[in-house]
C-alpha cells in the first residue's frame, strides 16, 4: 500500500501520462485515418506535423501573433497541406503496389525534413505554451494546468472528429470511401476527394500533436520522430484500423510509460530511465504484433481461400 504522499505522486503521474498520451492519441488517430483509406502507414506524418508547428512558431515569434489565433491558422494551413499532399504526391501512385506508396511517404519524410532544416535551420527553438505553468491542488494531488489544457484540447479535437464522422454527410462519405471505395463510388461518393479530405484531417491532427509537444520538448526538425514511434505503438496497441483504439491506445501508453517509470524509482530500482521509454514502446509494438496483431479494438481480417 502506497503512503499518502506517494499516492499523490502516483496520481500526478497518471494525469501527466494522460496528457502525453493525448498527444500520442492525436498522432495515432492521424495514422489510423490514412491507414484505413490507403492501407499503409504514412511515415512522413511526424515531419508534416513538425512543418506545421514551425508555421505556428513563425506566426507567434516573427509576426507577434498570440497563440490561439496562430493555432487556428496553423490548423487551416495543415488541412490544406494534407489535401495538397494527397492530390500532388499520393494520388498518382494510388491503386498500384502498396510498397510504392510506402516508398513515396518515406521520400516525403526526407523532403519535408530537408525543407524544414533548410528554412529554419537545425537550431532548437521554443514555442511558448498557451497554458500557465502553475499547478492546482485536487484532493492533495498537484496537477499541472498545462497537463489539464493538453488533455482538454485533445478531448475537444476527438469529440469534434467523432461528431464529424457520426452526424454529417461528409463524415459518412469519408467512412464509406475508407471502408469500401468501390461501392462508395457506385452511390455517388467522390472517393478521391474524400481520401484527400482524410489526408487533410490527418495533417490537422498531426499539427495539434506538434503544437502541444513543442512547448515541453523544444522545436527542432526531428522533434516528432520519437512521438511518431509512440503514436505507432498506440495505434498498434489499440488496433491500426480503429479510431477508438488509437485514442485508447495513446492514453494507455502514456499512462503505462509514466507508471512504470514512477514505480521503478519508488521501489529503488532506478533502472527505467528516460532513455528506456522508446525501447519499451518498441517492445509493446513487437508483443502486440506477435500476440494479437489486430490490437485491442481492431478486427482480424478474414479471407476466403
Amino acid at each position: 500500500m502506497l503512503p499518502l504522499a506517494a499516492f499523490a505522486d502516483f496520481m500526478q503521474q497518471i494525469v501527466s501520462g494522460l496528457a502525453s498520451g493525448g498527444i500520442y492519441a492525436a498522432l495515432a488517430l492521424a495514422l489510423v485515418i490514412i491507414h484505413r483509406s490507403t492501407g499503409v502507414i504514412n511515415f512522413a506524418q511526424g515531419e508534416m506535423a513538425t512543418l506545421c508547428t514551425y508555421i505556428a512558431w513563425t506566426l507567434t515569434v516573427n509576426h507577434g501573433w498570440s497563440y490561439w489565433p496562430a493555432f487556428v491558422v496553423t490548423l487551416a494551413f495543415s488541412f490544406l497541406f494534407g489535401v495538397g499532399t494527397h492530390r500532388v504526391v499520393i494520388r498518382p501512385v494510388e491503386g498500384g503496389n502498396v510498397l510504392r506508396i510506402v516508398i513515396v511517404t518515406i521520400g516525403l519524410l526526407i523532403a519535408v525534413n530537408g525543407f524544414v532544416t533548410w528554412q529554419w535551420s537545425g537550431e532548437q527553438r521554443q514555442l511558448e505554451s498557451p497554458f500557465p505553468s502553475n499547478t492546482i491542488d485536487v484532493g492533495g494531488v498537484a496537477i499541472s494546468v498545462q497537463d489539464i489544457g493538453t488533455i482538454a484540447v485533445t478531448i475537444g479535437i476527438v469529440v469534434l472528429l467523432w461528431g464529424l464522422f457520426r452526424f454529417t454527410k461528409v463524415g459518412l462519405a469519408l467512412r464509406a470511401a475508407a471502408v469500401n471505395p468501390a461501392e462508395a463510388r457506385l452511390v455517388g461518393v467522390r472517393v478521391t476527394w474524400m481520401l484527400a479530405l482524410g489526408w487533410g484531417l490527418a495533417a490537422t491532427l498531426g499539427a495539434v500533436a506538434g503544437m502541444l509537444t513543442a512547448p515541453s520538448v523544444g522545436l527542432d526538425p526531428n522533434m516528432m520522430a520519437p512521438i511518431l514511434i509512440y503514436a505507432f505503438a498506440a495505434a498498434v496497441l489499440g488496433g491500426i484500423d480503429s479510431p477508438l483504439g488509437a485514442v485508447v491506445g495513446g492514453l494507455l501508453l502514456g499512462v503505462l510509460l509514466n507508471v512504470v517509470s514512477y514505480l521503478s524509482q519508488y521501489h529503488g530500482f532506478g533502472w527505467f530511465t528516460e532513455e528506456l521509454r522508446l525501447p519499451l514502446a518498441l517492445g509493446i509494438i513487437l508483443v502486440v504484433l506477435l500476440v494479437k496483431p489486430s490490437g485491442l479494438f481492431g478486427h482480424a481480417e478474414v479471407k476466403r481461400v
